[in-house]
């Protein structure tokens, strides 16, 4: 694991003793998200770190892999428009910009016109690219695997969507 978030660290301040302090200073403040709340944002920063960690030792940073993979999982001709690139990573139409050129100038993708609508700019993943996705989402995937260990993960997997449906939901009111 990291030294940057020991593994001591996450079970120093458990999340119960969080919530019971925050009882006991702020009387009437709601505190039963904290439980919740608490571990996901530690297991979120061990599983980046890990993440980050690996990469740096690739020479490839997360955007670009971001990028990449994300071409690679739609399927052939494994071609995008910045716009629809932008909408699956979460991203701004400027970082996409910034990561795609970044990506072009390692032979990773390419950019040329999307045709239909003007001004409109398709990137399409190069064999290179390809290739390098193939190498680090399989051992990335092997990694991470281990890290949550064996077991029937359907439930919480069913859990985290329905979780993340729900905040998502009050979020957009």
């Amino acid at each position: 694991m990291t030294d940057a978030y020991p593994l001591d660290q996450t079970a120093a301040i458990p999340a119960d003793d969080i919530a019971a302090a925050w009882r006991r200073e702020l009387d009437g403040v709601p505190t039963h998200s904290i439980p919740v709340v608490t571990p996901i944002w530690r297991l979120a920063k061990l599983l980046a770190d890990e993440r980050r960690r690996f990469l740096t030792e690739q020479g490839v940073d997360a955007a670009t892999l971001d990028l990449i993979s994300t071409l690679r999982r739609d399927g052939e001709p494994y071609r995008l428009t910045t716009r629809e690139l932008a909408e699956r990573c979460l991203v701004s139409a400027g970082a996409i910009s910034q990561r795609v050129a970044r990506a072009e100038k390692d032979g990773l993708v390419t950019r040329g016109p999307a045709g239909g609508r003007p001004k409109s700019v398709a990137v399409t993943l190069t064999s290179a690219g390809h290739d390098l996705t193939d190498a680090l989402v399989g051992e990335l995937l092997r990694r991470e695997a281990a890290l949550i260990g064996d077991g029937d993960h359907t439930a919480l997997a069913a859990g985290l969507r329905e979780l993340l449906a729900g905040v998502t939901s009050r979020l957009a009111q």
